[in-house]
């Protein structure tokens, strides 16, 4: 098979920018293609025109409220809010969840506590903590026409695309984490592997609801001139719902194929060890079993792919991506609409082919044919039918 594999050296693949990031707050927003930013002080308010449109306001109080219960009772005040609201904990953060109905508008909210993990040099308020010590909080308001149901999967997307922290910048959504607990901790065994990891007990099933809720927004987006940025959109939300869920997994992969900063230190040639460990992991994922699921978004959540080894080429190509960045390794992955393919990248030295993204030129992986990393199919080499995704 190897015959049918060309090395292409320096292609350049199409690639879109990251999500939209407060150097103030430090919190980040990755919305659904198609925002427009309308009014506010790009600093402590923003508010944004979506689609069917859809309004989505955000708001940073700082020690302007005792408690998060308070900011949200006169939210409701202000608003002549008819809705309930549930409050919970994001992590380490207080948080609540608004349903919205006022006027004729209808939606959902979110309140949650910024932790205050601002990068040197970014303190808030001109470097003054808030009164009383209370961290600052975010409100955001996503609404739009009532009855007009179809709106909420935007609503839902663009609430749960909010980022507090740095902390949680690979961790699910706080939407997703409140509608849909990952559960008690349990121990599995990996694919095919010998090893076992912890994942939670619902983290599957939770990771899946993500993945077919985003193809829905996604689909929105196919014959419109956003389809390319929506596409990105989608497998970078994926990357970021996932790479918490199945952080243990990972870990512990790279662990045993000497991945960690030790392992990779005491090599003679840094380049050769990232080499080998990236073919190690390839393999992994090359052994899975090839499954597609044409109902729905034809994708298999990422702790399915790694606890039972089956997988299509997009999961295992963003799989090995997060087991190379456990490993320090910079990864991306690429995919076509045209091939109707998606292929792994990495940011190592050394011979293959290599796609030009975001500056760099990466390393390409096939992962679902028994090749070594930097080969691909001849009939694949056309960049322009190529899209970069990046995570970090």
């Amino acid at each position: 098979m190897k015959r049918l594999f060309l090395l292409l050296l320096f292609i350049p693949v199409l690639a879109f920018t990251e999500s939209l990031y407060s150097p103030t707050w430090g919190f980040g927003i990755d919305l659904p293609e198609g925002y427009d930013y309308v009014d506010g002080d790009a600093r402590d308010r923003f508010s944004f025109s979506g689609p069917g449109e859809v309004q989505f306001d955000l708001v940073v109080y700082n020690g302007t409220y005792a408690t998060i219960e308070e900011l949200v009772n006169d939210v409701n005040r202000r608003l002549g809010n008819r809705g309930d609201t549930d409050f919970f904990v994001y992590r380490d953060k207080r948080a609540a969840v608004l349903e919205l109905n006022f006027g004729d508008s209808a939606g959902w909210g979110l309140c949650v506590e910024l932790s205050g993990n601002q990068p040197a040099g970014r303190q808030p308020a001109g470097g003054k903590s808030p009164a009383g010590g209370k961290p600052p909080v975010l409100l955001a308001l996503s609404y739009g026409q009532a009855g007009k149901n179809d709106l909420d999967l935007f609503h839902m997307s663009a609430l749960d695309s909010i980022i507090p922290s740095e902390d949680e910048r690979y961790y699910p959504g706080p939407i997703m984490e409140y509608s849909f607990p990952g559960g008690e901790q349990k121990r599995v065994s990996l694919a095919a592997s010998g090893i076992s990891a912890v994942i939670r007990e619902n983290d599957a099933e939770a990771a899946q609801v993500l993945i077919e809720r985003e193809f829905s927004i996604l689909q929105l987006y196919a014959a419109t001139d956003y389809w390319r940025q929506a596409w990105v959109r989608y497998y970078r939300f994926i990357y970021r719902d996932s790479a918490g869920r199945i952080a243990d997994a990972a870990s512990a992969l790279a662990r045993n194929w000497g991945g960690t900063a030790a392992g990779m230190g005491i090599a003679a040639n840094i380049t050769e060890a990232q080499r080998e460990f990236a073919q190690k992991s390839l393999a992994f994922v090359q052994g899975f079993k090839y499954e597609r699921h044409l109902e729905g978004s034809d994708f298999v959540n990422l702790v399915t792919a790694v606890t039972e080894g089956r997988g299509d080429c997009d999961s295992r190509a963003m799989l090995w991506a997060i087991i190379l960045a456990n490993a320090d390794i910079r990864a991306a992955i690429m995919v076509s609409r045209q091939h109707k393919h998606a292929l792994g990248l990495a940011d190592i030295a050394g011979s293959g082919a290599r796609f030009e993204a975001y500056g760099t030129q990466w390393l390409v992986a096939e992962t679902t044919a028994d090749v070594d990393i930097g080969l691909i199919h001849s009939e694949m080499s056309d960049p322009e039918s190529w899209l970069g995704v990046i995570f970090d």
